[in-house]
């Protein structure tokens, strides 16, 4: 399922390479992502919200927000569709009801991002602010926090265990959270930097344009606009794979299911603006699909102990 500024959303099968549904929009569709089988939802800068039948290409409009939707994310736990938008709300969404919006959630600051795991939803918004909630309560955030990073917030996504999450930055950083408000476990978060090159001594910083944590192995790929993807295994806090560079910034990255296919949307994202359009030569755009293997596995530190017969010295390499 892919979205785009062309005003569509586009429905692919990817065992045959061939789009099986079309969907148009009257603007520039922000956000998309799947209900179920056979429904998907997008997010609109005409302020929209909207249920897509993937198998009758039927559109149905759910409502509308006072500004453009920027992030979706489904509740699957209470089966609810919510949407976080420029006009400061998140709305929640019951598409089979006969009033499709039930309720509705103001915030101090116009949302760019969202994630989801079990009932546990973060909510990037601008001023670097993130709210955290649990979704069966909303009278109030369960947790207010400033990000760690110094510069505007580009990407989040929720590790696949439950534990925390991890957010970039459009200064090539990247920071790794923890959802326990407990001084042990904030000890553990930590922030480095990536997607940077060193070229003829100039130091090149590219934004961290998307996140996506491994369903299985809780690994997590990142992508900039420096037309890379990387897998890093946060725990041990190293980078386990670095794919061959693509043609053009990546704006969007994401793993299927089961995790054993990787979705990677190459476009210019117009950091540069027109200049850097022209420096390209025109525009890439295209979706590819990679499978993956063990490159996205968490390695198992093992130890070799080297003793000398007089003992003076022991020491271990991980």
């Amino acid at each position: 399922l892919v979205s785009s500024w062309d005003t569509t959303v586009r429905f692919y099968d990817v065992a045959t390479n061939e789009q099986k549904a079309k969907f148009d929009h009257r603007a520039a569709v922000l956000s998309c992502l799947f209900g179920d089988s056979t429904h998907a939802y997008s997010g609109c800068l005409d302020t929209g919200v909207r249920e897509l039948d993937l198998s009758t290409e039927k559109v149905t409009s759910l409502g509308q927000h006072a500004n453009a939707v920027s992030a979706l994310s489904y509740a699957r736990e209470i089966n609810t569709l919510i949407s976080g938008s420029w006009d400061q709300s998140l709305r929640f969404w019951d598409p089979r009801a006969p009033k499709a919006e039930v309720s509705n959630h103001m915030l101090p600051e116009r949302v760019y991002h969202m994630d989801i795991v079990n009932n546990t939803l973060v909510v990037s918004m601008a001023s670097r602010l993130f709210h955290i909630y649990d979704v069966r309560r909303m009278s109030e955030p369960a947790q207010t926090r400033e990000s760690s990073l110094k510069f505007m917030t580009r990407s989040l996504a929720c590790m696949a265990d439950g534990q925390g999450y991890a957010i970039g930055s459009v200064e090539g950083r990247i920071g790794v959270e923890y959802f326990d408000p407990s001084p042990e476990a904030q000890e553990k978060k930590y922030a480095f930097k990536c997607h940077r090159q060193n070229i003829e001594e100039v130091d090149h910083v590219w934004p961290v344009n998307t996140l996506a944590f491994h369903p299985v192995h809780n690994t997590f790929a990142s992508a900039g606009s420096d037309g890379t993807v990387s897998i890093w295994d946060h725990k041990v806090k190293k980078r386990l794979r670095q794919y061959p560079k693509y043609a053009s910034a990546i704006p969007s990255i994401a793993f299927n299911c089961d995790g054993t296919r990787l979705a990677v949307g190459v476009s210019y994202t117009w950091d540069e603006g027109e200049e850097g359009l022209k420096k390209e030569g025109g525009t890439t755009r295209a979706v590819w699909v990679r499978k993956v293997g063990d490159e996205v596995k968490v390695r198992e530190p093992f130890f070799f102990c080297c003793v000398s017969a007089c003992i003076d010295a022991i020491f271990c390499v991980a």
